[in-house]
């Protein structure tokens, strides 16, 4: 799906590994928007009926029609005006990879896909995983670090694939936000809050306050900084 895959385990089962890239790859295969073949390109040329895709792509469509409502239609598939689930699938995806791993008997694990990040357990011998978010002007620096464990962190911004999320009301790139980092349970809906919350633009972090279970960073266009009062900096950068 145009992105990176990385793991960083401290022990576990090869068969465990290789059952969560096999997973995504599959993931790959069904839903890429690169792939002519995938069920998303064919649903957007109407060669396959949302009745008939697998039940994968039923699902993940439904979250995404739930995730509209429940963002006041600033997550949106068509945002873009092409079928494009990516905000979530990845996510989600990665979710699915860390149960595998999980299931395999992994405890201590830093998945990371295209940036976002699931961590298990601690980056042994230290107790917790330590997550940077990067720096919106400087791709060799980081803005924050995130104390995680068994957690998901996922960041929304323009300055890694250029203004790919859209503001879907007034149809064009948001204004006055750099990135959203959003934190939770759960990767596939922090990823899609971070990318809501980013096309809201200046209104974004006022949305974050709102979130149940998940926290949220934002830095706006002039360098504020906004979190939620339960964003998990480490603290010595609190």
């Amino acid at each position: 799906m145009g992105t990176v895959v990385s793991l960083d385990a401290r022990a576990g089962a090869r068969d465990a590994v290789a059952d969560a890239m096999r997973w995504l790859h599959d993931v790959d295969r069904r839903f890429s928007t690169y792939r002519p073949s995938s069920d998303i390109s064919r649903l957007e040329r109407g060669d396959l009926l949302p009745a008939d895709a697998d039940a994968d792509v039923r699902w993940v469509l439904d979250r995404c029609t739930a995730l509209h409502r429940e963002t006041n239609g600033f997550f949106d598939v068509r945002a873009t005006g092409r079928l494009d689930p990516s905000a979530l699938v990845k996510g989600w995806a990665a979710q699915r990879a860390a149960d595998l791993l999980d299931a395999g008997g992994l405890t201590d694990y830093c998945l990371t896909v295209g940036g976002d990040v699931i961590a298990r357990g601690g980056a042994l011998p230290e107790r917790a995983w330590k997550v940077g978010i990067q720096h919106p002007h400087d791709r060799d620096a980081i803005a924050a670090r995130v104390s995680a464990r068994d957690l998901a962190v996922a960041t929304s911004g323009a300055y890694e694939r250029g203004a790919h999320i859209r503001d879907p009301h007034a149809r064009r790139p948001p204004s006055g936000v750099l990135s959203v980092t959003v934190t939770g349970p759960d990767l596939g809906t922090a990823d899609a809050y971070s990318t809501a919350a980013f096309a809201m633009g200046v209104d974004g972090p006022r949305w974050t306050l709102g979130l149940d279970g998940y926290e949220a960073l934002t830095i706006l266009a002039d360098g504020t900084v906004l979190c939620t009062p339960g964003f998990p900096l480490l603290e010595e950068d609190a």
